[in-house]
């Protein structure tokens, strides 16, 4: 028998079937999961705990320091309302793992149409739906997928929203748009303390970044025998509380962290951290691709956020923009080839499903950690080169003094 099978499901006693689990699984702030959904989300549970596929809402924000581990798991999806953006190829693979998770609710929204270019890497939809609305056009295929899930569609332009109207949602994602909405939709998310989510593709490269404001999270551990303070770990994150547990006869440390982050306008023209920035050999190691993310913003700011073509002015333009982002991180010149300069531009504005399938599945992660607070979420950008196959993560933020002086 496998070792899941042995332990049963988590907060029943070992051995039972769904059904006869059911009674012993009702969280005390929501509806008790039915047996059917114990059966549908068997996957999720064994590997969250029970209690994860209950209400996030229901839970104070800040994660609670006692009780079973599965209590303190995951996101507690089951009530979660959620804003999607975009219905593109890479919006598409986290719509299907966000329903697959078991979600309480989903929103959709995109007012573009649907054009032939969609039909290669979008597998919602069909030729039958050319010139339909993308996000109406996707609903049924993404409904499918799990009707448990409630999903709504919007086909109004997000740019039109005011702030209020993001206040109803748990967390916002928005995908596949330039700096200047992003910073908007990010801006609005900050004024009704919204976690928020932005990501894109470019072919065989891609990003992803959080703003989660403020954000408390539990990490467990084997408890050792040197003490953990209360302290800073970096300029971003502390350790704010400190608990313990037994757990199969060991010691369990319980440690809860907070992250402080920053809106997406900031973290583009934040320097790399000064650890980055050390040695030489530290820069070294830095992907250009950071580099040509902020020129392609800053291309797009200056060209009426169209992408850089093929023609010489654009090529000119681009590389003369990079080459002054790469200055302005601090960067070796000669980490900015023109071999990349040209695989970027030849890969922007196209999609790729095995790289929109990473960055779902990365996203869809994150926000499930997030929402149950549980594990280390990305802090900030992470920057995806599938030709490498490398995805480093970068906390960007403005220099500040720390309460000691020191500048961080």
């Amino acid at each position: 028998m496998a070792d899941d099978e042995q332990q049963g499901i988590d907060g029943a006693p070992p051995g039972l079937t769904p059904a006869a689990a059911a009674p012993f699984l009702q969280p005390p702030h929501a509806h008790p999961i039915s047996a059917d959904e114990i059966a549908l989300y068997d996957r999720q549970i064994r590997l969250w705990g029970v209690r994860a596929q209950e209400k996030y809402a229901a839970a104070p924000r800040t994660p609670e320091p006692a009780g079973p581990s599965h209590v303190l798991t995951a996101s507690r999806l089951r009530s979660a309302n959620l804003l999607l953006v975009g219905m593109r190829a890479l919006a598409n693979e986290i719509a299907k793992n966000l329903m697959l998770a078991g979600i309480g609710s989903l929103t959709i929204l995109d007012h573009h149409l649907v054009t032939e270019d969609d039909l290669g890497s979008q597998f919602f939809i069909s030729e039958l739906h050319v010139g339909m609305n993308r996000a109406a056009a996707a609903a049924s295929q993404v409904r499918a997928l799990n009707p448990r899930v409630a999903l709504s569609v919007d086909m109004e332009n997000i740019l039109l929203k005011p702030p209020e109207f993001y206040s109803m949602f748990d967390m916002i994602i928005a995908t596949d748009l330039d700096l200047a909405p992003l910073a908007t939709i990010n801006a609005a998310c900050r004024f009704v303390n919204k976690p928020f989510y932005a990501a894109g593709s470019h072919g065989m490269y891609g990003f992803i970044f959080a703003d989660l404001i403020t954000h408390d999270f539990v990490v467990e551990r084997e408890k050792s025998n040197l003490p953990t303070a209360l302290k800073a770990e970096t300029m971003t994150r502390s350790i704010i509380a400190i608990n313990a547990k037994e757990e199969n006869g060991k010691q369990v440390e319980m440690v809860t962290k907070r992250e402080i982050y920053s809106p997406i306008n900031l973290a583009n023209t934040s320097p790399l951290q000064a650890e980055q920035l050390s040695s030489r050999r530290r820069k070294l190691q830095v992907s250009p691709l950071l580099t040509c993310l902020r020129a392609l913003w800053e291309f797009q700011a200056l060209r009426q956020q169209s992408l850089p073509t093929h023609s010489h002015p654009d090529l000119e333009l681009f590389t003369k923009l990079a080459t002054e982002k790469h200055k302005e991180l601090q960067l070796p010149p000669e980490t900015l080839r023109s071999e990349f300069l040209r695989s970027f531009l030849q890969n922007v504005g196209s999609e790729i499903a095995p790289v929109t399938a990473f960055l779902g599945g990365q996203v869809a992660q994150d926000v499930i950690n997030v929402l149950g607070q549980r594990e280390q979420p990305i802090q900030n950008f992470l920057l995806f080169d599938s030709e490498d196959s490398k995805g480093p993560v970068y906390a960007l933020h403005p220099i500040f003094p720390s309460l000691d002086g020191r500048v961080m």
